[in-house]
Order: C-alpha cells, then structure tokens, then sequence
C-alpha cells in the first residue's frame, strides 16, 4: 500500500527527529556535530513547548472569560499592590473583574510566615485565626477593601511556599 506523499514526508521528518534526538542523547563525544544537534534538539522542544504554553493561555482566556494567569515571577497585573508579599513569586491568577487573586511565593522557610504575617499587619491588616508550627501557618488578614487568607506550608522536598488568596472585603 502507497502512502500519501504528505504523509510519508512527516513520517520521515518524524523518523529524522527521533535519530536526531536519540543520537544526541547517546553520544557522550562531545564532538562539535554533537553539539549542533543537542543545540537544535532543544531550540525545537523550547520551540513547542512555548507553542503550547501560549495555546493553553489563550484556551484558558477564551474558556473562563477574564481570567489573568501569571507564570513569569510576578503577581497578576490587576494583584492589588497594598497587599505585600514575601518571598519570590511563583505565579499566580485573577478572576475577571477583580473578583479574587492568588499568589503562590517561595520562601525561606515556614518560619517566615511570621515575617508575611507582620507585613500585611504593617500594611493595615488586622489578623485573625493565626496558627504556626515549626512547619506550616495560617492566618486571615482583612483591611477596609481585602481580606487575605494567607496559608504556608513545607512540602515532601523542603520547599517552603506561601498562598495569598485575596478577596475584595
């Protein structure tokens, strides 16, 4: 049976990909070819995988209408900036309209929610429901226009992080 000359051309580029791809990751040589190869290999893969990173964001702004995601160490544009963070942010989302955000940060350790508590305590926020252990905390913060539910917790690995959820009061 004849396949298609369409098909046949990707079944080639494919069968090329691969040997290309199973060829740099089985040469140990360090032969500059090698190095091209590894090098175009990645480009490619760094090429589709941000491809698809940018169709699941305009997937998900088309699907939930609004929604604002961030992935690159920055809050969401519209976070309300009277809300101070600790740490280094992670990502995180808003709802359309200004109807929530959360936040995820990493810090140093779980001994640091005492840090991001003092400093929505700072910024005017009256604590409340405050809980700490040596490995994870929770509070909730409200100010005259947020209420923030602020929770940190230490995961199997160490990594400490700290959810900011954020509503308008």
């Amino acid at each position: 049976m004849r396949r298609p000359p369409h098909r046949l051309a990707a079944t080639l580029a494919a069968a090329l990909v691969g040997a290309l791809a199973l060829g740099a990751s089985g040469c140990a040589t360090g032969t500059p070819l090698d190095d091209i190869v590894e090098g175009l290999v990645d480009q490619g893969v760094e090429q589709i995988t941000s491809g698809i990173d940018e169709s699941v964001r305009g997937l998900v702004d088309d699907v939930l209408g609004g929604v604002e995601l961030s992935t690159d160490g920055e809050p969401p544009a519209s976070f309300p900036r009277e809300v101070p963070l600790v740490g280094d942010v992670l990502g995180g989302g808003a709802g359309p309209d200004s109807t929530g955000w959360v936040v995820r940060t990493r810090i140093d350790d779980a001994g640091a929610f005492a840090a991001a508590a003092a400093a929505l305590e700072g910024a005017g926020f009256a604590a409340s429901g405050v809980s700490s252990d040596t490995d994870s905390g929770y509070g909730a913060f409200t100010s005259s226009a947020y209420r923030v539910d602020l929770s940190v917790a230490t995961d199997a690995q160490g990594e400490v992080t700290a959810t900011y959820v954020v509503t308008p009061a």
